[in-house]
This record gives structure tokens, sequence and C-alpha cells, in this order.
């Protein structure tokens, strides 16, 4: 099951109502931009596929949490792209915001995103005001500060790195919003579906790191090498490229493990399966375990 053109439809909606008139034109178009073309819309298709697998009882909800998601990452790469950060001048294979538009429409690109994404959220609470203020709850501890992406990013600016809060926050936090908020959109209890979202967001910072050592910036669509450019912690760094491999399938082993009892747990398996092979990098057959 393919989610992508309802996280699009629902993205398209949220940003007709950000750019409404009058406003600042650049400003305006700069949302887009960093928003359209979407990568693989992993996360909000995490969201989407629990939600599925607990019924998805409101659709329209559903469609609130995974927007603000996706709105949320969005920001997070305008923001990381910076050149107080990654100094990244390549995102999904085009200029990054600051580079087409500048840096302080960058940040301010990155900033509308993220109140953006509480608006849609708090806007769903005409449909279901307990499960909305769930979903915004749970959207900010994992956003900010000590346990969300904010908290990853500050790591990076510590003079000693606690590497499992580092790589749980950086990159996991949006994992865990994802499987959270999905069960929380359908009206289950999301603590069940923490660790899921944990094993899969331990996952894709392990295929990142693989890419990074692995790929060239055309293919990967944004700058190659960064981690040991920014003198990153990362997995292959860690365990070599075959000791990453040989963790990147346990990882995605345990994740489908993991899943918790519901109406839907064969074909979310599969769809965990699916995501699996959309985030696994071309490893050389020498590197294969």
């Amino acid at each position: 099951m393919t989610f992508a053109p309802r996280i699009d439809a629902a993205l398209t909606r949220a940003l007709e109502g950000a750019q409404a008139q009058p406003a600042p034109a650049q400003l305006a178009s700069a949302l887009r931009y960093a928003t359209f073309p979407g990568g693989a819309r992993i996360r909000p298709t995490i969201l989407m596929s629990v939600a599925s697998a607990c019924g998805d009882d409101h659709p329209e909800i559903t469609d609130a949490a995974a927007t603000a998601l996706e709105l949320i990452h969005c920001a997070s790469l305008v923001h990381d792209d910076l050149p107080c950060f990654d100094d990244a001048d390549l995102r999904r294979g085009k200029p990054s915001v600051h580079v087409a538009y500048s840096q302080p429409l960058a940040v301010l690109t990155g900033d509308s995103l993220i109140i953006l994404a509480f608006e849609v959220l708090g806007r769903s609470a005409a449909t279901d005001r307990g499960r909305a203020a769930e979903l915004i709850l749970s959207l900010a501890q994992r956003t900010g500060m000590p346990r969300g992406i904010c908290a990853g990013q500050g790591w990076e600016s510590e003079p000693q790195i606690d590497l499992v809060a580092y790589h749980r926050s950086k990159t996991a936090a949006l994992f865990i919003a994802a499987t959270e908020m999905g069960a929380i959109a359908a009206g289950h209890d999301p603590e069940a579906w923490h660790d899921l979202g944990a094993l899969i967001g331990e996952a894709f910072q392990v295929a990142d790191d693989l890419r990074d050592e692995l790929m060239d910036s055309d293919t990967l669509g944004k700058p190659a090498g960064q981690d040991g450019l920014n003198g990153r912690p990362n997995a292959v760094a860690e365990w070599g490229v075959e000791g990453a491999v040989a963790r990147l399938s346990d990882i995605l082993a345990g994740a489908i493990a993991s899943i918790p009892s519901c109406p839907g747990e064969a074909m979310l398996a599969k769809a965990v399966r699916a995501q699996a092979q959309a985030i696994m990098p071309d490893v050389p057959a020498r590197y294969s375990v």
C-alpha cells in the first residue's frame, strides 16, 4: 500500500493555508521549495501504516499527524543544511534552501514549518480534542529537549557525546514519533509502539551512515562524506562496513518482531519490510553477511 498521494495531498492543503495572501512572496515560495518534491516520505508513511494497522477510524486526524510529522522533518533538513551546522549546499538533488533563497529566509522557512506543524495538529482538535492533545505532546517531545531532534543537534556541540542518546534523539526521535502518533491517531496506546519506532530509527541511522560512506553526492542527492568531514560518530567508524551491515540486518529483524498485536499486524510487518528495502543501501558484495 502506498500512502504517497495521500501524504502529498495533505501537505499541499497545509501549505496552501500558510501561503494565503497577503504573504511575503519569497518566504511563501521557500515553504513549498523545502517540502516539494519530497524524499521517500518514510516517516509519514510509517505513521499512516501504523494507523491503518490499528483501524484508522479518523483518517482526517491521521492526515494531520502525518503532515505535522513531515513538516517537522522538512524543517530540520532546512536548518541542518545551514552554514552554522552542516553547511550543505545540496538537498534532495537541488540547492538547499539557504543557497536558493538566502540564510535569513532559510531560518524563517524552518521556523515557519515547525509552527505550521503544530497549527495543523491544533486544527485537528475539531475532530477529537483528546487525540489532538496527545499528538501535540508526542511531536513536541520528539522535536525539542531533552529527547527530540533539537537535542540530537545539540549533542554535536558537546565535548563528549553520549552516542546512544545522540542517535536516539537525532535520528530515532521522529521514527518513534511516527509509530506513537500513528497509534494515537487511531485511538490506540502509543507506549506499545515505542520500541518499533526506536528500532526503525536505529536502522535508518546505520543505513544512513553506510550510505554516507559508500555513495557519492550525486547518488545521495546531498553532500557525501559528511560524517568524516564533521567528525561525527557513526556506525561505520565504530563497527566497519561489514559490522554495520550485520548490525542493520539484526535491527530490522528486531523491528518486525516488536510489532504489537493489532488488526493489521501482518500488513504492517509487510510494510516494515518494504521500508527496510527502501533504506537499505547498495553494499558491495565483499561486505555481504
